[in-house]
């Protein structure tokens, strides 16, 4: 679905918004119905009042914020990072032209981490229970999809060339199967489990609201896009009742 997410950045054109929006609606369907509901169920102790899970929840958000900030890949800043290099294409051309590349393949290692860590979800989920963890790979498809999609786009978005970003996007198609595969070689505590599914919801809240839904409608603020992430949502939904 990676290697899907990445062929279709070079096809969708002007739909990709679509696909986003469909994407942030299972995201954010797999939180709210899933991962959280289990979550409180395998860590209901509480600290200071609060459910451990929750607050795992909080730290999985404020955790990718503080990276996605550190390496500087927010959606929402990257016409500045592009206006601000080309500003010094006169004086600094070639100087100005490898940063600006750098932070291409920053952004991409970066999604390449992020879909390791949701490998290692969908590992961690299928010991939680067969229930959770298909709901979970669910999710998780659907967030690889977008992933590919990202991956190759902002590395040929930042100057970078094509075999690069090929390369960046076959290396995002196996860090699920690496993260999957490390769960193999041990069984999580269920409390740990529960702690560990609080903090990824967090992660996919953020990703879903902070990333994916703001790009999905910077474009293109249409009803069809608001359209596919309630068609998410909702078909998360169903998915959950049914299971």
């Amino acid at each position: 679905m990676t290697l899907v997410g990445g062929f279709v950045a070079q096809r969708t054109g002007d739909r990709r918004h679509l696909v986003l929006g469909l994407a942030a609606g299972l995201m954010l369907g797999v939180v709210a119905f899933d991962l959280l509901p289990e979550a409180l169920a395998q860590a209901p102790q509480e600290v200071h009042g609060v459910p451990a899970a929750l607050l795992m929840f909080a730290a999985g958000f404020l955790a990718i914020h503080v990276v996605e900030r550190a390496v500087a890949i927010h959606r929402g800043h990257e016409g500045e990072y592009a206006a601000h290099s080309h500003g010094h294409a006169h004086g600094h051309a070639h100087g100005e032209r490898r940063r600006e590349q750098g932070v291409g393949i920053a952004a991409a290692a970066a999604l390449v981490l992020h879909s390791m860590m949701d490998g290692f979800a969908i590992g961690a989920a299928f010991q939680a229970g067969t229930t959770v963890g298909t709901v979970v790979a669910v999710a998780v498809v659907a967030h690889d999809f977008a992933d590919g999609f990202n991956t190759y786009t902002l590395t040929r978005l930042y100057g970078n060339n094509r075999r690069r970003a090929v390369a960046l996007l076959f290396a995002d198609a196996l860090a699920p199967v690496t993260g999957a595969g490390i769960t193999l070689l041990f069984t999580i505590p269920e409390q740990l489990l529960g702690l560990y599914l609080g903090f990824f919801g967090g992660f996919l809240m953020y990703l879903a609201t902070s990333d994916i839904l703001p790009e999905a409608h910077s474009p293109h603020p249409s009803k069809g896009t608001l359209a596919c992430t309630l068609l998410g949502v909702g078909f998360m939904w169903l998915v959950v009742g049914l299971a």
